[in-house]
C-alpha cells in the first residue's frame, strides 16, 4: 500500500458553485454564531463554518432544560435561540471573517415572509465581512405557522416555496432537510425552488420522559435527536437521494465523529460532510475528522475525493 504524503491528496470539493478547500464543515447549531470555539478550533482549517440558524429577528428559544443525553447521542430543544440576522451581521460576522472562516449562514423562519425577510437582509448587507460568506443554508426543518405548525421540510410544496422565497439573497443556497418517507420528492422540490445543494439530515424528532415526575425531561417537551444514534439514518438518506439525483451535490450530516464516518457518508453520495454533536464532547472534532479522513485516503491510495463520492453505488 502506497504511503503518499498529504501534499499529493486533493481535498478540494465543489458544492454546486461553491469550491471548498476540504469537505469537512461544522454543523449548524454546534459552534454558535461567532468564534465561541476559537480557542480550540482553527476556523480557517475546516472547509466552512455553518453558523447556528438565524431568523430575521431575535428569538428567545425554548424554556430550560434544553439538552439531555440519550444512548449514543443527545436530544435538544434549544428552539433556535439567536440574536437575529441584523445583530449577527453587525456584531458577530466581522469576528468570523477575521478568523479566516468560510461562512455558511443558516437561516430559518416561521412563515414564508420570514424566509423572504432573511433573504433580503442578506442581500442588502455590505462591508468586507460579507466576503467571507460563501453560501446560505436554508433550514426548512421548522414549524410553519401558516400550515398548522407542520414542518416546512415535511411538505414538498412548502419546501419549494421556502427555497423560492430566499432567491433574493444572491448567494448559493443549500436546503437542510429532515429525514421523511417522502425525502426524495421533497429533495427534488427543494432543487426546483432554487437549492444548489442539499444538506441531509437534520435531527430526528424524539422525546424523553422522566419516569419519576411523569413529564417530558426537556422544557419544550419533545426535541431533536442527534449524534451517532442517527448516523445510519443519515447515511441511508444520502444514499437514496444520491441514487435519485446523482447530479445534485449533497452535504451529509448526522453521527459523524471520525474520518471513517466521513468516508462512509461520502461513499453513500455526499460531496462534503458536517460534524455536529461530536463537537460538544470535543471542540476539535471537525479538524480531527479532517485529519483522519486525509489519513484514510492516503492509506487506501485515494488521491482525489471524487474517487469516494458515490462509491457505494458502483
Amino acid at each position: 500500500m502506497s504511503r503518499r504524503g498529504f501534499q499529493s491528496l486533493e481535498l478540494e470539493t465543489a458544492i454546486g458553485s461553491v469550491l471548498l478547500p476540504n469537505p469537512v464543515m461544522t454543523a449548524s447549531g454546534t459552534v454558535g454564531h461567532s468564534t465561541e470555539l476559537a480557542r480550540y478550533l482553527d476556523y480557517s482549517e475546516v472547509g466552512a463554518v455553518v453558523v447556528k440558524s438565524l431568523a430575521p429577528y431575535e428569538w428567545p428559544g425554548n424554556p430550560a432544560p434544553r439538552v439531555h443525553p440519550v444512548p449514543a447521542g443527545m436530544i435538544n430543544s434549544v428552539g433556535l435561540q439567536g440574536p437575529g440576522l441584523p445583530r449577527w451581521l453587525a456584531e458577530e460576522l466581522p469576528a468570523q471573517a477575521a478568523s479566516g472562516a468560510r461562512v455558511v449562514v443558516s437561516i430559518w423562519g416561521r412563515t414564508l415572509d420570514d424566509y423572504a425577510a432573511a433573504s433580503e437582509l442578506l442581500a442588502s448587507a455590505d462591508g468586507p465581512a460579507m466576503e467571507a460568506v460563501v453560501a446560505v443554508e436554508v433550514n426548512v426543518s421548522c414549524p410553519n405557522l401558516e400550515d398548522r405548525g407542520r414542518m416546512f421540510s415535511h411538505s414538498a410544496t412548502m419546501t419549494q416555496a421556502a427555497l423560492a422565497a430566499t432567491e433574493s439573497c444572491g448567494l448559493p443556497r443549500w436546503a437542510k432537510l429532515s429525514a421523511t418517507g417522502d425525502l426524495v420528492e421533497i429533495a427534488a422540490a427543494a432543487v426546483e425552488g432554487g437549492a444548489e445543494a442539499l444538506t441531509l439530515i437534520n435531527t430526528l424528532l424524539g422525546m424523553v420522559v422522566d419516569t419519576e415526575s411523569r413529564k417530558p425531561v426537556l422544557g419544550g417537551g419533545g426535541g431533536g435527536v442527534s449524534g451517532r444514534a442517527i448516523g445510519p439514518v443519515a447515511v441511508r438518506s444520502v444514499y437514496d437521494v444520491y441514487a435519485a439525483m446523482p447530479d445534485v451535490p449533497i452535504i451529509g450530516v448526522g453521527g459523524i465523529a471520525s474520518g471513517s464516518g466521513a468516508v462512509e457518508m461520502m461513499m453513500a453520495g455526499a460531496s462534503a460532510v458536517q460534524v455536529g454533536t461530536a463537537t460538544f464532547a470535543d471542540p476539535q472534532a471537525p479538524t480531527k475528522v479532517l485529519r483522519e479522513l486525509a489519513r484514510w485516503c492516503t492509506s487506501h491510495d485515494v488521491s482525489r475525493l471524487n474517487e469516494l463520492i458515490g462509491a457505494a453505488h458502483e
